[in-house]
């Protein structure tokens, strides 16, 4: 009975028995000689089954707590009060991270580590250089909960973390599947916040990243970035800033493709979001960065020849978006606030597939257009600018209908319905629908004679008393 009542103490000891560690503080050999011990003791329930479960229990808590993936920065030496300079240890929690144990392959060349996570214990840290990252090839790594501040030292140049390895692997991306979750990144005026190079399926999310004099997000290359739930501002304010006419400085840099920006608020910088790649999507965005009348952009597509970006349920707060020879590229189920308004800007005269129906703009009855030409274009195919519900501004738009005035009294042989003054392309009608409604008994021909300086002219063979009702369209596609 005592034999018995002694192995069973020893499974629970042995099943109790953990070993707690912190990043690469892990100490296997400490678990593995207790292990050893029960091995060794000359009892002669030695090789009793207890005994053997007792063994396996042993075995398997050093299995699980040999290579930990959670890297408290702290336990590097990182001082959590923002005083002390902590970024060699929080760089030596993202190595040990990044040297972690692998678990196969995401892409070809990214190894998975899991899931492993370098946490920031809701601390504040000092950093005097940028958080890059050692090496490249990893995937499935999360760096959260906690404040980054950038120091006096920091670099004019650099970003608090940058996901721009200092040496690259063979594998065309440098990172997959990184996460940077709940942080607050200050980048005291001294440089930017987020760098992204060449990754894939990288998530920004839950962040606010501020006091940058460069970009708040870099993203350059690669591809499936996603920005969320994040806010970026140069200066911290809430609108009506009295510096607003010094704002600077970029809050997002997209040039890369297949991007998404959702549910983001971007409250100061000169530009809000610029767009230097392809098929991007652009999502429940409040730009109240620098005012238009200030020069500042909202969203800048700086993407001439093939744009296909989605800008769709976005509020425009007194900033508007400014898109190069856009091709592809839908704005619509927007807000634009405070005269904010859509310049479509000529660099080789293309605008096709363009689509800018079904938003709101609210202005301040100052006359000014919902959408403007910065240049002229002599290439237009597949434009519909349509359905926009406008108050306190000019609409502006590619279809366009009215009745047409009768050029005289009474009966008459011309009708005139004149668009310059809401068609968006000037002298330019691809398509013309009329119905010619006359009250008379006679049956006159008639027929559209003219649609020059954006006037539609439909004549008679005869006098005639009818009225003309006129739809006009400069974005018809041309057929070859």
């Amino acid at each position: 009975m005592g034999t018995k009542w002694a192995e069973a103490i020893l499974v629970l000891c042995c099943s109790l028995l953990t070993i707690h560690v912190h990043g690469n503080n892990a100490s296997p050999k400490a678990i593995t000689k207790a292990s050893l011990l029960l091995h060794r003791q000359k009892r002669p329930y030695a090789q009793s089954p207890a005994l053997e479960l007792a063994s396996k229990l042993a075995s398997s808590s050093v299995a699980a707590s040999s290579s930990p993936l959670v890297y408290h920065v702290t336990s590097y030496g990182a001082d959590p009060t923002g005083k002390a300079d902590s970024t060699d240890a929080i760089l030596g929690a993202i190595s040990d991270a990044l040297k972690g144990p692998g678990n196969g392959f995401l892409m070809e060349g990214i190894v998975n580590l899991g899931g492993a996570r370098v946490d920031l214990d809701g601390g504040n840290y000092l950093i005097s250089r940028p958080l890059q990252f050692p090496v490249a090839g990893k995937g499935n790594l999360l760096i959260h909960g906690g404040s980054l501040k950038a120091s006096q030292d920091f670099p004019n140049d650099g970003y608090l973390i940058d996901l721009s390895p200092a040496s690259k692997n063979g594998s065309g991306y440098n990172y997959e599947f990184v996460t940077l979750r709940d942080l607050l990144l200050d980048s005291g005026f001294r440089g930017g916040g987020i760098q992204v190079v060449d990754s894939l399926r990288t998530n920004i999310d839950n962040c606010y990243i501020t006091r940058f004099n460069t970009t708040g997000i870099s993203v350059q290359g690669g591809h499936e970035t996603y920005i969320r739930y994040t806010y970026l501002g140069q200066r911290i304010t809430a609108g009506g800033d009295p510096n607003e006419r010094s704002f600077s400085g970029t809050a997002i840099v997209l040039s890369g493709n297949d991007n998404s920006v959702t549910e983001v608020v971007i409250f100061s910088a000169a530009v809000g979001i610029m767009i230097l790649g392809q098929a991007n999507l652009i999502s429940g965005v409040h730009c109240y960065n620098k005012a238009t009348g200030f020069g500042g952009t909202g969203i800048y597509l700086k993407t001439p020849g093939l744009t296909q970006t989605r800008i769709v349920n976005s509020y425009l707060d007194f900033t508007g978006i400014v898109a190069e020879d856009p091709v592809q590229l839908t704005i619509s189920g927007c807000f634009f606030l405070g005269d904010a308004y859509v310049v479509l800007k000529s660099v080789k005269g293309v605008a096709s597939g363009v689509n800018i129906v079904d938003n709101m703009f609210a202005g301040s009855d100052k006359g000014i257009d919902i959408v403007q030409l910065d240049g002229g274009f002599n290439q237009v195919d597949q434009v519909v600018i349509d359905k926009n519900s406008v108050k306190g501004m000019k609409l502006k738009a590619t279809v366009a209908r009215g009745s047409a005035e009768r050029n005289g009294n009474g009966t008459t042989t011309s009708w005139i319905a004149d668009f310059s003054s809401v068609l968006v392309f000037p002298n330019l009608i691809k398509q013309v629908q009329y119905t010619f409604i006359t009250d008379g008994s006679s049956f006159p021909v008639h027929a559209l004679r003219n649609v020059s300086g954006n006037k539609v002219l439909v004549q008679s063979d005869i006098e005639v008393p009818a009225s003309v009702y006129v739809t006009a369209d400069q974005g018809g596609h041309f057929f070859s």
